[in-house]
């Protein structure tokens, strides 16, 4: 993608798992996103993790006091960019693209995150050029903030 001129602003309502999974590659356990409340395609997502103690990192991340690992929260909240992306491009997922990470910025983790919280994903487009999407990402327990950071994702093709 060149020089992206973002759609105007036209709400979408949520996304099922049905959806999510249409937009996205990733599987159990890696799928990190279980539902869309709200997009906004050229400008922003709201979507939700449910954490349950039965996530597989709990076993060992720290089996005395089960935190979700930083990383993972990080790794939700590009999902849910991956997606704000696709529905800004009018596309699905498919095999010979994938969508990676080129940068994460002023990463700040403020609270954890553990068996039974709602992990809200806010991600908001800054810019797309040059085939580099810049995005705002926060992401809330209770309305407190758990993560923010700036995130950088690109698409390339892949042979199949």
């Amino acid at each position: 993608m060149s020089d992206t001129t973002l759609p105007s602003a036209k709400t979408h309502a949520g996304l099922d798992i049905r959806a999510i999974l249409e937009h996205l590659p990733h599987r159990y356990p890696m799928l990190l996103v279980d539902r869309v409340l709200d997009v906004v395609p050229g400008q922003s997502i709201h979507a939700i993790k449910n954490v349950s103690i039965n996530e597989a990192f709990f076993m060992g991340h720290f089996p005395h006091i089960p935190v979700m690992p930083g990383v993972l929260m990080i790794e939700a909240l590009a999902q849910a960019a991956g997606i704000l992306s696709f529905q800004t491009m009018g596309q699905t997922a498919d095999l010979s693209s994938v969508f990676y990470f080129v940068g994460i910025d002023a990463a700040r983790f403020k609270r954890p995150v553990g068996p039974g919280d709602q992990l809200h994903l806010k991600v908001s487009i800054l810019r797309a050029k040059g085939g580099i999407w810049k995005y705002e990402a926060r992401a809330l327990v209770d309305d407190q903030l758990a993560v923010e950071a700036e995130l950088m994702c690109t698409m390339r093709k892949v042979e199949a």
